[in-house]
């Protein structure tokens, strides 16, 4: 995520009247009064070339995604649906590219270039109908359209429950509860209570990493 200047809100820069509902949260709200700063998120100005770099980065960590996607970049010039287009697959695998993944980088090239996807005007579609107009190309599931309403359109109501640490985190603060009537009661404020969860994921296995259990 790019830098953007600090607001007067710790936690949540971008949208402090979401920590105020979230933080009296019965569910939440303990977690949320650990956290530190999360960086805010703004809408991408580039819909398609973060769209592309999101599906590198499947199943990857994010320093090998970002080496994959430093040499695409290098070798392309530019990431545009053109370009990608044009791109012979076995180039585009000689990158680091799996595949499966060349196939949908290149499916999404096509969508861009016939018009089937507007890149430039997703953004101002629902959230439903932004996944709706995904999903149809191969390897992008609902899960990746979901973390694609997040970081790069922002929108702030967007939980994904197929996401594994989003659901291990709310079955550990709501065990035995209805996992999507819990996540509702965070509506419309969901991606911030979903940042919260990843949040604080993170930091459990950090103190597990300084401060690991005595054998």
């Amino acid at each position: 995520m790019l830098p953007v200047p600090p607001s007067s809100d710790p936690l949540f820069p971008d949208h402090p009247e979401g920590r105020a509902f979230l933080v009296r949260d019965p569910v939440l709200g303990g977690v949320i009064a650990t956290l530190g700063p999360l960086a805010p998120l703004t809408p991408t100005p580039d819909p398609f070339g973060t769209l592309i770099r999101s599906v590198i980065g499947q199943q990857l960590s994010v320093t090998a995604a970002d080496r994959i996607a430093e040499r695409v970049g290098t070798a392309l010039g530019e990431v545009t649906p053109g370009a990608l287009g044009a791109a012979a697959p076995g180039s585009l695998r000689a990158l680091g590219l799996s595949w499966a993944k060349v196939r949908t980088v290149q499916a999404l090239a096509g969508a861009a270039q016939s018009g089937q996807v507007d890149f430039a005007h997703l953004g101002t579609l629902p959230d439903e109908a932004v996944i709706a107009a995904l999903t149809p190309l191969p390897g992008i599931g609902r899960w990746t359209a979901e973390m694609f309403l997040i970081f790069g359109l922002a929108r702030p109501d967007v939980f994904s429950h197929g996401d594994l640490i989003l659901r291990q985190g709310v079955g550990r603060l709501a065990p035995g509860a209805d996992a999507r009537a819990v996540v509702k009661a965070w509506s419309p404020w969901r991606t911030l209570a979903a940042r919260a969860l990843w949040a604080d994921h993170h930091a459990r296995q950090a103190r597990g990493r300084r401060f690991p259990d005595p054998q």
